[in-house]
This record gives C-alpha cells, sequence and structure tokens, in this order.
C-alpha cells in the first residue's frame, strides 16, 4: 500500500484550510518535498515489525511516507488544531494504511504513550531537539534507533567525538544511551516557511550505557562544561568541593587533571563520577 505524499501546493492549501501560520515558538517549519520525505525513511531503515514514534508531524508530510514501512506511527503533536487534522489528511491520501496511525496529543517532552516504540522518526523543533531525543532516550527504553532531523550545527553537536570542537554536553549524554552519527544534510528549500539554516539526518543507535549512575555522570558533564576551558581539576572545583580533591578523583580514575572536558569520551566521565564512590 502507498500513500498520496504532499508537495508544496498541498501544504500551502492544508494551512489554509486550517488558518495556520507557522510560528517560531513551535519551531514549525514543514517539509513539503516527497523526495526528501522518501529519503527519510529510507534512511530510518525500518522494518515492517517497527512501531515509530513521530515528534511534531505537522501536516503529515513525513507521516504518510512513514506509514507504508512499518506497523504503526504514533504521531505527538503539541498543536490541537494539526493533531485534529492529521488523521483525516491520512484517511484522505493513504485511506489503507489509516488504521496504523495513532494521535497523541500533547508536549514530546510530557506526553505518555500507551504503546512502545521501537523507532524514533522526525523532522524535530530546532528549539527542543536535544530535550526531546534524550527525554525520549531516558523514558522510552523500547526504542532501538532514531533517526530525527534537527539544525545542522545540532547534528554537528549530537554526534560530535572527544576532540572535536563542537563535542559538549549533549554530544556526552547522547552517546550515553546511543552511538551517533550525521548521515545527511537537508537544503533549506524543502522547507515551509523556509528557516535560516540547513537541517541535517542523525541516525541514532540503542547500546548500552557505560557503567555508572547516569544522574550522577550528567552532573558531572555539565560541571566540566560549564566553564569549557579550564582544566577539569579546575573546572570541577566545585563539583568535588576543592581544586584539590577534583585533582584526586581525576587522577584515581586514570584521568589527567590538565586535560579539558572536550577531551574526555562518556566511559571517562562515568570513571570519574564512580571515583566519587571509591
Amino acid at each position: 500500500m502507498r500513500s498520496d505524499l504532499l508537495g508544496p501546493a498541498d501544504v500551502r492549501r492544508l494551512a489554509g484550510e486550517l488558518g495556520l501560520r507557522p510560528t517560531k515558538r513551535l519551531g514549525q517549519n514543514f517539509v513539503h518535498d516527497p523526495n526528501t520525505v522518501r529519503r527519510i525513511v529510507t534512511a530510518a531503515g525500518l522494518t515492517d515489525d517497527d512501531v515509530v514514534v513521530e515528534v511534531g508531524p505537522g501536516l503529515g508530510s513525513l507521516t504518510l511516507a512513514l506509514l507504508p514501512a512499518c506497523a504503526r506511527v504514533l504521531a505527538v503533536e503539541v498543536d490541537p488544531v494539526l493533531a485534529a487534522r492529521l488523521p483525516a489528511t491520512v484517511a484522505d491520501r493513504a485511506p489503507g494504511l489509516a488504521d496504523r496511525l495513532d494521535v497523541v496529543e500533547g508536549d514530546a517532552l510530557r506526553v505518555t504513550l500507551d504503546t512502545a516504540p521501537t523507532s524514533l522518526v522526525a523532522n524535530l523543533p530546532y528549539n527542543v531537539s536535544v530535550p526531546v531525543v534524550l527525554h525520549l532516550l531516558a523514558t522510552l527504553p523500547s526504542l532501538r534507533s532514531a533517526l530525527v532531523m534537527v539544525q545542522a550545527e545540532v547534528a554537528d553537536r549530537m554526534a560530535a567525538g572527544p576532540g572535536s570542537r563542537v563535542y559538549g554536553v549533549p554530544s556526552v549524554k547522547i552517546a550515553w544511551y546511543a552511538d551517533a552519527r550525521r548521515v545527511a544534510t537537508v537544503p533549506r528549500s524543502v522547507f515551509w516557511p523556509v528557516p535560516n539554516v540547513d537541517s541535517a539526518l542523525v541516525r541514532l543507535t540503542r547500546r548500552e550505557p557505560p557503567p555508572g549512575d547516569r544522574d550522577a555522570v550528567f552532573g558531572l558533564v555539565d560541571a566540566a562544561f560549564a566553564q569549557r576551558r579550564k582544566t577539569l581539576r579546575a573546572a570541577l572545583a566545585g563539583w568535588a568541593g576543592s581544586a584539590a580533591r577534583a585533582g584526586g578523583l581525576l587522577e584515581r580514575a586514570g584521568v589527567d587533571p590538565g586535560t579539558r572536558g572536550e577531551q574526555l569520551s562518556v566511559a571517562d566521565f562515568a570513571r570519574v563520577a564512580s571515583a566519587t564512590l571509591d
């Protein structure tokens, strides 16, 4: 079964029918290029058994491409007007697939799902992309993979490894849950309204986290990057109670106190956090 995908004229017509004016507050930039949504679904590597959670389906461009590729789509939409319209759009353009769609109205950072999704595939609002990814990875252990479209600069940070100039808090926290890889760039021309930046696709594959307490590790990561130009001995002085104690903990974990946070992997941070318990 196939879906009749939305093109530029369809997106504008639907928006007009709803009296919709995309807002920056909700990060609304709607994809209107069928080839782009097909590309996203292909990159997601879905199987017929996958249950997909899509955050911010908007007018349904990506939803229509997802439905033929998986068992079910859980579409989480914060805008009540868009949430109410989506089932009708799917019934009209993919009538044989309408029973695969569940629309959940609510904020993705707070919503509860009754079905356990196996994959996250979404064109995420720029202003909440990293918090949404981290929240869903933390609260939905059933998620095995994700393919998200985010601002290109954010994609670089999400996928960065130790030593990169853009490696930071999002890089380390995402690495706790998954391997992240930037897989493609998406031009701004495929969106309406056209954003001021390019986008990119990031592929996440769930893996086992390193040993340790996640909250303790994340607190350490926040402290290390709050003053990223300082050595870890200095940057972690407040976290450890003193620079001397920070240096001792770092040495106990096998980390040079003179290095900086951007040189440490998530496993390194986990060792330092665990050193406080020894």
